[in-house]
């Protein structure tokens, strides 16, 4: 039984996901969308799942795992010339048959998770914005954190176009990307101090997992070869520094987790690209967890995907509630726009 609306879902993914970014998902998204049995397939998929990444995901998964067929030879990520992506669609029909087992059971285990380092490019001046106006060091809580790359987001650096370097002059890790819009957001030589970093998740990925480090790199598009990179670098950093990683559900746990932070540290709980997975009782119960803990403490809450697809920062300060756009984001952090004053 096919998923309802699963056919436009994969249109749209092509459409506004995929369209100059993957020229083999978005042949395929496309195909997919008409196809009955693969869309059976993609059903099996848990609720709450973006299919098309999770799908697209488990065959990448499975041929970075080793399985031998014509299909890899479509994937810039398995080999150095690959072919016309125009011409995929038989061999992964093909695929699919033959491994539909394993496919089902990578849908039905897995979840989207993935750890995109580059978002921290538009993190970094929102978190030196919070800083300035508190002038504490900031208690970093990541809901949906996967593996933690974004917690770490201080030991990166990064530039804009401009020529200029931010952040950490020593980094293994640095990101780039593009600043859009009429203002510009202040980026400050030295970077904020971080007091904690917790993140949370129903599955924590280990980057010392073979499988977990693998899943994570099946979710980067095969065309996206700087994306490995940069994730394996952060994987790198991740393994090297300290953070604290809870598996369960952040909104359920979030109140306790602030609990335990003291009133000299800014309290910021982030996620990028998690609450489209959340249910809507499940966005409106975090936004009124936060809205509790503001009554009692300052508290900011950075995110996207509850109202709209845009960068939004909420924060209580004294009781008071603000509310502020921050901006556009490109998904993958490649741009962003900047509207907070």
């Amino acid at each position: 039984m096919v998923k309802p609306n699963l056919a436009s879902r994969f249109k749209t993914f092509g459409q506004y996901e995929c369209h100059g970014s993957s020229g083999l998902y978005e042949f395929l998204s496309y195909k997919i969308a008409e196809d009955e049995e693969l869309l059976v397939l993609a059903s099996e998929a848990r609720d709450g799942q973006p299919v098309p990444n999770l799908f697209l995901g488990a065959i990448h998964y499975l041929l970075l795992n080793g399985k031998e067929h014509e299909l890899m030879e479509y994937y810039p990520s398995l080999v150095e010339n690959p072919r016309n992506p125009q011409e995929s669609f038989q061999g992964f029909k093909d695929f699919c048959r033959l491994n539909s087992q394993e496919i089902q059971e990578i849908l039905k285990e897995k979840i989207v998770q993935t750890n995109e380092v580059r978002r921290c490019a538009y993190l970094y001046p929102v978190f030196a914005w919070i800083f300035q106006q508190t002038k504490k060091p900031l208690a970093l809580i990541e809901i949906g954190t996967s593996a933690g790359l974004q917690l770490l987001w201080d030991k990166y650096s990064y530039s804009y176009g401009t020529g200029e370097t931010y952040g950490n002059p020593n980094a293994k890790v640095h990101l780039t990307s593009e600043i859009k819009g009429v203002l510009d957001p202040i980026l400050p030589r030295k970077m904020p101090p971080v007091a904690s970093r917790t993140g949370v998740d129903l599955h924590i990925n280990d980057l010392n997992n073979g499988e977990d480090f693998l899943w994570l790199k099946s979710l980067i598009w095969p065309e996206h070869q700087e994306r490995r990179t940069l994730f394996e670098k952060a994987a790198q950093c991740v393994k090297e520094n300290s953070i604290s990683l809870v598996e369960g559900d952040g909104v359920e746990i979030l109140p306790s987790l602030i609990e335990g932070i003291p009133d000299e540290h800014s309290i910021c709980v982030f996620h990028t690209h998690v609450a489209n997975q959340m249910p809507a009782e499940v966005k409106e119960n975090l936004l009124a967890k936060i809205k509790a803990s503001g009554q009692c403490r300052d508290i900011f809450h950075l995110y996207n995907n509850i109202q709209d697809r845009n960068l939004h920062l909420d924060y209580y300060l004294d009781s008071k509630e603000y509310k502020n756009l921050v901006g556009e984001t490109e998904g993958h952090g490649m741009w962003f726009s900047w509207e907070l004053n």
